[in-house]
């Protein structure tokens, strides 16, 4: 079907074209005004949905906040930001673009979409990305596992450390006072008289006035035996035997703790020439006076309780009494001696020495 056409302003006439084609009717204007045909009414396309007609676009921000658009609105955005403007198939095809193959969220918009949510729930793929988000990596579950371990053994360490500077001297000292006062109720009662000795078991009490030291004295110097229950040994077995107390000669020769269980000889470097050490038995107080120290030696150095101890200063037989401990403090490298000889024996029945009665 052909129509009329206006003429030009040149006065030619409109060649008939068909409907769409470029220039018709939607490109033929004049001056900038559109075209009028006969009939003196403007032109105007269809409204129709469909239609690729320019429209207004609306704001991103109203988009992006989820407000409701209408069809021809979601046109105009896609054809803003550059996606298809086709129809609905295109739309289509633009939102699996944007959402994904299966419509979930892509990996990017995860979590500026998260608000948008609300009270729907996680489908399958969002909640397995948010578990997998969640889950902590190799490198932060090694640093942990690495934390925890040194945690754990500085714990430990502290406990251990506890244990032998603070509990095994509170046990030792119970121990130690327990024996004490056995012996004193068993002298009291005459149970024990003196004589040969089995290992670990008590025969007589030291005091060391001056370092307010009060402490059994058992026969041994086995560490589970004697020396971890808090008390003294005195070398009595094999190679290592000395003399007791009571013997017209010889050295009484005595080991202790310097650091935990009970450590009774922790101070014996303070003690100075002339101060009191005192044996206490069941029929009889010796009294000592300290003589000489030997700040350090060999604890292979056996001859520092020999009779005649070497180094001690001595040069002839004698009674004397010999201590001996770890040195340096809480070190068994080396041994501290302290030598004394005896100035008194004085009788129970007599009461006590006057280093003890000051």
């Amino acid at each position: 079907m052909t129509a009329l056409r206006p003429e030009r302003e040149s006065g030619a006439p409109y060649e008939e074209q068909p409907y769409g084609a470029p220039g018709a009717f939607s490109d033929s204007y004049v001056g900038g005004a559109p075209y009028e045909p006969y009939g003196g009414e403007p032109f105007a396309p269809p409204l129709d949905d469909e239609t690729v007609a320019l429209r207004i676009p609306e704001p991103p921000e109203r988009m992006a906040r989820g407000a409701p658009v209408s069809a021809s609105e979601a046109s105009s955005a896609s054809s803003v930001t550059g996606s298809p403007s086709g129809g609905r198939a295109a739309r289509r095809k633009a939102a699996k673009r944007r959402h994904g193959r299966h419509g979930g969220m892509a990996p990017e918009s995860t979590s500026e979409a998260a608000p948008e949510r609300g009270d729907r729930p996680l489908s399958r793929v969002e909640a397995r990305r948010q578990a997998r988000a969640r889950k902590a990596g190799p490198g932060v579950i090694a640093s942990r596992a690495i934390g925890e371990m040194f945690i754990t053994t500085g714990v430990l360490m502290l406990l251990f450390v506890s244990y032998q500077l603070w509990w095994t001297n509170i046990r030792a000292h119970a121990q130690a006072d327990k024996e004490t006062s056995s012996l004193q109720d068993d002298w009291a009662s005459g149970k024990r008289n003196p004589g040969t000795f089995t290992p670990g078991q008590g025969f007589a009490i030291l005091h060391i006035p001056k370092l307010d030291v009060v402490v059994p004295v058992a026969e041994g110097i086995n560490n589970k035996k004697v020396l971890d229950r808090g008390m003294v040994g005195h070398y009595a077995e094999g190679a290592l035997k000395t003399a007791m107390p009571d013997a017209r000669t010889g050295n009484f020769a005595l080991a202790g703790h310097r650091n935990t269980h009970g450590e009774p000889f922790r101070y014996i470097n303070r003690l100075t020439a002339g101060d009191p050490i005192v044996v206490e038995t069941q029929d009889t107080y010796y009294v000592y006076k300290m003589a000489s120290m030997l700040p350090v030696t060999s604890p292979s150095n056996v001859s520092v309780i020999d009779p005649v101890p070497a180094g001690s200063g001595f040069t002839a037989p004698g009674r004397y009494i010999t201590l001996t401990t770890c040195t340096p403090e809480f070190t068994s490298k080396y041994r501290l001696i302290v030598w004394g000889k005896m100035v008194e024996e004085r009788p129970r029945s007599k009461g006590k020495p006057d280093a003890l009665v000051q």
